[in-house]
């Protein structure tokens, strides 16, 4: 039996220490376990797409574009929250669209992961948080106004001024938090 076949059969053993010892001695293996890997990512397993995205993520070969699929189709939330994470360790600004979609996904976590990939993107990322803020759900605007709170780019103070003018407090919070991060403490006051 090779090395590379007894580190998947570690990686798959369902022992979780088993499995995190594995993941550095696979990426240690370069592009001979990247085929393999690739191969765990079609398994009707979800713990076997789950360890196979989870060495990919890590290694320095990761394209991104590997783990897209993932994160906006796969049905297990875990494998989706597994591939949005993978996302935010590579700032690939070609990957912004589908972190943006995924801060509708319907689990939370995966668009919470998904907001922070996008702040670490950072500012290429702005142009298409504005627009999540304008016209997407209110879980995704909340997610993508905290992002531009923290990105902290002066291209989003039209949109959180405009949140301001909302009842959502969520929205407000983080309206408020953005533009105070951006130098502009000031009081709102609505017009009667």
């Amino acid at each position: 039996m090779s090395n590379l076949q007894e580190l998947l059969g570690e990686l798959l053993s369902g022992d979780e220490s088993r499995a995190e010892n594995a993941v550095p001695a696979l990426i240690e293996l370069g592009e001979d376990a990247i085929p393999a890997l690739m191969d765990l990512t079609r398994s009707s397993d979800t713990d076997s797409r789950w360890w196979a995205l989870r060495t990919l993520a890590q290694s320095s070969l990761l394209q991104t574009e590997w783990l897209v699929p993932f994160l906006l189709n796969d049905s297990a939330p875990e494998v989706r929250q597994c591939a949005a994470l993978g996302l935010g360790t590579k700032a690939d600004e070609s990957v912004i669209q589908p972190l943006v979609q995924a801060l509708s996904d319907a689990d939370a976590m995966v668009g919470n992961l998904a907001m922070h990939a996008l702040v670490r993107i950072g500012k290429e990322s702005v142009p298409s948080l504005i627009e999540c803020v304008k016209n997407r759900s209110q879980s995704a605007r909340i997610l993508a106004l905290r992002a531009l709170a923290e990105i902290k780019d002066h291209r989003a103070i039209p949109v959180m001024m405009q949140v301001m003018d909302e009842e959502s407090v969520l929205l407000q919070h983080w309206a408020k938090a953005g533009l105070e991060r951006l130098g502009l403490d000031m009081v709102y006051i609505k017009p009667v």
